[in-house]
């Protein structure tokens, strides 16, 4: 199932590749939905807030493993575009030990300071317990998430999207079933939607990794290929660090703006969770464009095409474009019946802030896409720096925005705060794409680059 993005019409390669990567996210974001809902309607309205007010939270320690899981393996995508089979069994071996090490760390460092950063976020009193308890267990489940995401990313590097896809299946309809066991028969509440989460990211990593065991051959690695290399590591980590950053960097923003919400009381609170979760499952086609991107990227950086990497990110911006603009007319019309799915209390009062909250963010979708797009194109292409300050860039105008909505108590403001962040961080990340692509372009000897067949 491997997909060399280097030869082909760059169009039918992103489509191809992209499909089963929104088929999997939106899989990912059911069973984290599957939580809402289930706790929203079985346990009631405080718990749904508990779980909501973890959000960014959980963003920030797993964004950050996320990242960097993402950025070790760069590397590997861009060896297999060159067609270096031992550089990339090196590249996966160093990853698979660098990730071990974040692992214990984040594990120790998140369970020990969950409980100051809940406070500074102002996490209302009465979900203050219910929601230490589910994040807890979250952070005890950190093994489990980079387990898979760093097995699916190195599937991802060799152009195999699909099998990601459907362990991310198997994923979530195990989290689903199980969400309902423990909570609805084990009334375990909160606790019970964290371990149903947790355990249903073991299990796809499990199934990644015997799947890649038994069929994937040119991915095993031997117990040399483990060995920490001084430059396979500084390459790893000028690509893992930034990425992760960039990825903390913005979870950072939506405590800040989670922080804001806060104070608004366990009402907003909630409404606010739905919301983002509404968005969230709409917008992962934007999150598979750019993981779409990083591969393909990737690959025709490890042979030089610049070219052909501009022409896929024209064509990623042109379907991101176009799916932004149906989306938004697609989710506002739908609203009023997605709302009763989640709650069965106050569904009024939530479905009056979920609308602010889809009417303001969704008329700027296109720059989200943008984002998306930009940033992972540059990863791809071995840059970690610019995509770092785009976050730097983003945290900064939801950061400012969020502020202002705190001191003004304004849920409007609060929704605003996104919008600062899409609008600033996707210009910034536009105009940084055409300095380094111009860069990367001037860099190459005569006749250096390379354009591969478009068919």
């Amino acid at each position: 199932m491997e997909l060399d993005m280097t030869k082909g019409t760059p169009s039918k390669l992103i489509a191809r590749f992209i499909i089963p990567i929104i088929i999997g996210n939106i899989f990912q974001q059911l069973y984290n939905m599957a939580d809402t809902i289930i706790v929203g309607r079985f346990v009631g309205m405080k718990a749904l807030a508990a779980v909501g007010a973890t959000g960014s939270v959980v963003f920030l320690i797993l964004g950050f493993t996320q990242g960097l899981t993402t950025g070790f393996t760069v590397m590997t995508a861009q060896k297999f575009g060159a067609g270096d089979r031992e550089g990339m069994k090196k590249s996966i071996g160093s990853a698979a030990v660098l990730s071990l090490i974040v692992t214990v760390l984040m594990t120790a460092l998140s369970m020990a300071g969950i409980d100051l950063l809940l406070r500074w976020m102002n996490t209302p009193e009465d979900i203050f317990d219910m929601a230490k308890r589910y994040i807890m267990i979250i952070c005890a489940g950190i093994c489990c998430n980079v387990l898979y995401n760093l097995q699916a990313s190195i599937l991802r590097a060799i152009g195999n999207s699909v099998v990601p896809l459907v362990l991310l299946f198997i994923s979530s309809v195990a989290n689903i079933v199980l969400d309902y066991v423990f909570i609805v028969y084990g009334n375990m509440e909160v606790e019970g939607a964290a371990l149903a989460t947790v355990i249903s990211q073991g299990l796809s990593g499990v199934l990644c990794l015997i799947y890649i065991v038994f069929f994937v051959p040119a991915l095993h690695v031997g117990r040399q290929h483990f060995r920490l290399e001084g430059q396979c590591v500084k390459n790893q980590v000028s690509v893992g660090i930034p990425m992760a950053l960039q990825f903390s960097i913005t979870a950072v923003g939506t405590i800040l703006v989670q922080t804001a919400l806060n104070l608004l009381g366990s009402l907003a609170v909630a409404s606010y969770s739905v919301s983002c979760k509404v968005e969230q499952l709409v917008t992962q086609p934007f999150a598979a464009m750019g993981v779409t991107m990083a591969t393909y990227c990737a690959q025709n950086r490890g042979v030089n095409a610049l070219e052909r990497i501009q022409k896929g990110v024209r064509v990623a911006n042109v379907m991101s474009a176009v799916y932004a603009v149906i989306i938004y007319g697609v989710i506002y019309l739908a609203l009023p019946a997605v709302i009763p799915l989640f709650v069965n209390e106050d569904v009024e009062q939530i479905y009056d802030y979920a609308q602010i909250y889809i009417v303001v963010c969704g008329a700027f979708f296109i720059p989200l896409g943008m984002i998306f797009i930009f940033r992972n194109a540059l990863q791809g292409c071995g840059f970690g720096l610019m995509p770092m300050l785009g976050g730097v860039v983003e945290l900064l105008g939801r950061s400012v925005v969020a502020f202002i909505a705190a001191r003004m108590l304004s849920y409007t403001g609060v929704c605003f705060a996104n919008v600062a962040a899409w609008l600033t961080a996707g210009v910034f990340l536009w105009l940084a794409y055409r300095v380094l692509m111009r860069r990367m372009k001037a860099a190459l000897p005569p006749a250096a680059e390379q354009e591969a067949p478009e068919h």
